[in-house]
């Protein structure tokens, strides 16, 4: 994979639990296949403008249901049911879904979330 492919695949989520317009930017910067060193230092500006902003409920809510999709064939009953309150009460103040979907990528060792750093934020 090539330098750039990593740190998307790595930061994706993060970005999205943030900003779907940065998010969408950057998908436009990667298209082609064409990486410049022109698109590095656009795509790190991006990065350190998400990296300024809060995520917000939206925001989260798409992130997470992004990240629930490798869980809804294989969670439990009760995992599915803790994902469906926590979603429907989640707030970035008081977010207990982003932890709970941490521990599912280890019990369940989804290793490419494993790598993210949005999972890597609460598995510290």
């Amino acid at each position: 994979m090539i330098k750039w492919q990593h740190s998307w695949a790595v930061n994706k989520y993060w970005v999205m639990a943030r900003s779907q317009r940065i998010y969408n930017e950057i998908r436009k910067l990667a298209s082609g296949n064409d990486w410049t060193k022109e698109k590095e230092t656009t795509y790190q500006k991006l990065l350190l403008e998400a990296d300024r902003l809060v995520p917000t409920v939206q925001t989260l809510t798409t992130a997470y249901q992004h990240v629930w999709g490798y869980f809804k064939k294989i969670a439990t009953t009760d995992e599915k049911n803790f994902y469906m309150h926590e979603l429907a009460v989640l707030a970035p103040e008081s977010d207990r879904l982003g932890p709970f979907l941490a521990k599912l990528a280890l019990k369940y060792d989804v290793h490419y979330l494993l790598q993210s750093r949005l999972m890597k934020t609460y598995l510290k």
